[in-house]
């Protein structure tokens, strides 16, 4: 049986110490501020139903004619 090769490939520094989810969430809650949640609470106006649904009437009309 042939040997097993040490994995090189390792994702952490060898300086860098392991650690916890829990510490790492404490450190994320900690930086995490109100600007943070703006972004995700912030109402984007987007692009109208009606336009949306009358390109993709459009396009069932051209590929029914194809079809067809």
């Amino acid at each position: 049986m042939a040997k097993k090769k040490k994995n090189t490939n390792s994702q952490r520094s060898p300086n860098s110490k392991p650690r916890n989810l829990r510490a790492i969430y404490a450190q994320l809650r900690r930086e995490f501020t109100a600007a943070d949640l703006q972004k995700f609470t912030e109402i984007d106006e987007g692009i109208p139903i009606e336009q949306v649904i009358a390109e993709m009437e459009e396009i069932h009309r051209k590929y029914s004619r194809k079809r067809a």
